[in-house]
């Protein structure tokens, strides 16, 4: 089998949703839909899950994964400190319903969605990618592999000397490993 490099799977950033920092919750909603719609079902099987926030310059600052989007939508999460950490520890069903109970989340949160995602700003909730999240777009699939999995990271951020050309996702990833499996002899 030939070396699957990071560039072959890899969506190019001018193909991936995207907004502005200063946009709205709403406005990064309706880009991702129109991304969507624009997809080349031929050359990605999956549809985008995440939007790419860009500063005044173009650049790549943030990404709103569509669990971040949710999150902003109730401002509760922020009090109990960050939930993608407390989510690794691993909480039985019974400590989320009385957390869940104790800080009353979603009681209204729901009825105002409109409201809130059209004042919610997209700088204020993105997530700012982490060091371990880029890869190469020359990179190997198994260094992608490695990042992902140790990571636990549903993309990477792809780049060619130091400028972020593209997307790496999770599900790319694996149907190239999946039409790998498929290929071996048993």
């Amino acid at each position: 089998m030939k070396t699957i490099i990071i560039k072959d799977l890899m969506v190019p950033l001018e193909e991936y949703a995207t907004v502005s920092e200063d946009a709205t919750l709403q406005e990064a909603v309706m880009a991702l839909e129109a991304a969507q719609e624009k997809i080349d079902r031929e050359k990605y099987k999956y549809l985008h899950r995440a939007i790419l926030v860009l500063n005044r310059s173009g650049k790549v600052v943030g990404k709103i994964s569509q669990l971040d989007a949710l999150k902003a939508l109730e401002p509760k999460y922020r009090e109990i400190g960050d939930p993608d950490k407390l989510a690794r520890a691993g909480f039985s069903p019974a400590f989320l319903k009385i957390l869940l109970e104790k800080h009353s989340f979603w009681d209204s949160s729901l009825a105002d969605i409109c409201r809130k995602c059209a004042r919610l700003k997209v700088k204020n909730f993105m997530h700012t990618p982490t060091e371990g999240e880029y890869v190469r777009d020359d990179a190997t699939l198994a260094e992608a592999l490695h990042m992902l999995v140790m990571g636990r990271h549903h993309s990477l951020l792809v780049v060619r000397n130091s400028d972020i050309v593209g997307i790496l996702r999770l599900t790319d990833v694996f149907v190239a490993v999946f039409d790998m499996m498929k290929q071996c002899e048993t």
